[in-house]
């Protein structure tokens, strides 16, 4: 699952071959992934929205913004809304979609999760959706955010969540790199709770929900390792048998279901 967000990755060592890995997959995703109504739907974009308490006179900036459908919903309840993202082919994803919706309250900036462009409190709200499991080091990226956002302001993140049982975890984080390359790793929901005392943050407010994909339709639109989409199957059905993920059944085929959180802190 990936929101393409890909942020970018400082260029030294094996992170600058992270970051190519980031821009190759969601390049190539862009045009699908925008339209993923999985990720993309009103009700999924809402429950980040709606945690970020956001009022009209408010500046919102969504860090690895991909297609810019997050920031195109804060757009319509907050006076400015902005999107960074490292890779150029889902920005124009998210200008086209500014465009076809006539708005003129949304910019949108390339640039580096790890640096954010942007002033010391800059914004009333800063959120990072479906991002954090491509990054290296999450911990300095919600740093980043802390310091753009102003005292008082929100910061929300949303991602899915792995097992805390550790061989659970480790066997999605498999199946995941294999199907994504440019995944990082998923956390725990304690991890991610963590990111926001790190960063000086209260402990966040939690709503727990779930991303369901049709099986056959996941590994189509994916670009795994090798181009082996024989070895993902097999790697979703392992985890299925494993009950490492909660599934069902639904017309058509299998639906694999993703556990995810959107966590939301006030800044101090």
């Amino acid at each position: 699952m990936s929101e393409r967000q890909g942020g970018n990755i400082s260029m030294h060592g094996s992170a600058a071959s992270h970051e190519a890995l980031i821009r190759d997959q969601f390049s190539r995703q862009a045009e699908l992934f925008a339209r993923s109504p999985e990720l993309h739907g009103d009700a999924q974009i809402r429950l980040l929205v709606e945690a970020a308490r956001p009022r009209p006179g408010d500046a919102a900036l969504d860090v690895a913004c991909g297609p810019g459908t997050v920031v195109a919903a804060f757009a319509a309840r907050v006076r400015l809304a902005a999107g960074l993202d490292a890779t150029e082919a889902m920005l124009e994803q998210a200008r086209a979609l500014a465009r076809e919706r006539g708005l003129s309250n949304v910019e949108w900036q390339a640039g580096d999760v790890y640096r954010l462009p942007f002033a010391d409190a800059a914004f009333d709200i800063v959120s990072c959706r479906f991002a954090i499991h491509h990054f290296q080091d999450p911990a300095a990226a919600v740093a980043e955010m802390a310091r753009v956002c102003r005292p008082g302001g929100r910061i929300v993140l949303c991602d899915g969540v792995a097992s805390s049982d550790p061989a659970k975890a480790a066997a999605f984080n498999a199946m995941e790199r294999h199907r994504d390359p440019s995944t990082a790793e998923f956390r725990t929901l304690r991890f991610l709770a963590g990111l926001f005392t790190g960063a000086g943050l209260p402990p966040p407010e939690v709503v727990p929900f779930q991303v369901a994909y049709e099986r056959e339709r996941m590994i189509a639109q994916s670009f795994p390792v090798d181009d082996d989409r024989g070895r993902l199957r097999q790697m979703i059905d392992g985890l299925i048998a494993g009950d490492a993920m909660d599934v069902g059944s639904v017309a058509g085929g299998i639906t694999f279901i993703y556990p995810a959180a959107v966590l939301a802190a006030t800044r101090p």
